[in-house]
């Protein structure tokens, strides 16, 4: 009988243990005071122009927000665009032209007035050897110039429209990429003789290109803002995702990406 009675006790004093397990593997955890936490992700739609700045300051605000994690899509405006407006999930879109994001601000997508925090202008890219003798934007239209431009619906291709249209110079590409980072990729491949890119896609090359100015790109400035979006998850670190990137810390580093500031 002795025995019976202490497993019965035992047994309760299990049970106990275990409910009280429960209960705190249930309570909610507390996030800080910034509206980050355990748990909490921000989805970041962005031009593919931006991916090296972005990167950093995506680490940057997850040291000042315990436990948040920022996650990135980085493609051509255009497409990000459709894939918003089509209903995939995200938190703030950045766009590398105005017009693009007028198309989900168009459809109510928008969590308030998306801001410029940046601007960008077009340089030529060429490999670090130059092996067409290339010098200025009317090299490109020489007979025997592979050239990378980017398709007409994203922002860099529709700057280099731009350009083209002011300098009189007409130039057939050899291939018309999805997003700038795919037009530089071409030079940093050796796989054309040159493209037209941002300048902040120079920079971001190190020595793997070689950037060459030309008055007509001052034709072309194409000004990039940021927005949260309706609808997400997170509203209180979309809103602050935003607020950092047109910060000074983010001017900063925008501006040692090769970006104008605003």
């Amino acid at each position: 009988m002795v025995d019976r009675t202490r497993r019965r006790a035992a047994a309760a004093a299990l049970a106990g243990v275990a409910l009280l397990a429960g209960a705190a593997a249930c309570a909610p955890v507390s996030g800080d005071s910034s509206g980050g936490g355990a748990g909490h992700t921000v989805t970041v739609f962005a031009a593919a122009s931006l991916t090296e700045p972005f990167r950093e300051l995506g680490e940057r605000f997850e040291d000042r927000h315990d436990g948040t994690e920022v996650e990135f899509n980085f493609a051509g405006s255009s497409r990000l665009a459709q894939q918003i407006n089509g209903g995939a999930p995200a938190d703030v879109f950045a766009t590398a032209d105005t017009r693009t994001m007028d198309r989900v601000a168009d459809n109510g997508l928008l969590a308030g007035e998306a801001e410029v925090f940046a601007t960008n202008t077009l340089r030529v890219a060429v490999p670090p050897d130059n092996p067409a003798g290339v010098t200025e934007l009317s090299d490109l239209a020489d007979d025997g110039t592979t050239v990378a431009l980017c398709a007409e619906e994203v922002p860099c291709g529709a700057a280099a429209a731009e350009v083209m249209d002011a300098s009189g110079v007409r130039v057939t590409p050899d291939s018309e990429e999805r997003d700038v980072k795919a037009a530089l990729t071409k030079v940093e491949l050796g796989e054309v003789d040159a493209a037209l890119v941002y300048a902040s896609d120079v920079a971001a090359a190190g020595g793997g290109v070689r950037g060459i100015d030309f008055d007509a790109a001052d034709e072309a400035v194409n000004e990039y803002p940021v927005a949260p979006l309706d609808g997400s998850g997170e509203p209180d670190l979309a809103r602050q995702w935003a607020d950092f990137v047109r910060s000074g810390t983010g001017a900063r580093v925008l501006d040692d990406a090769g970006f104008g500031t605003v």
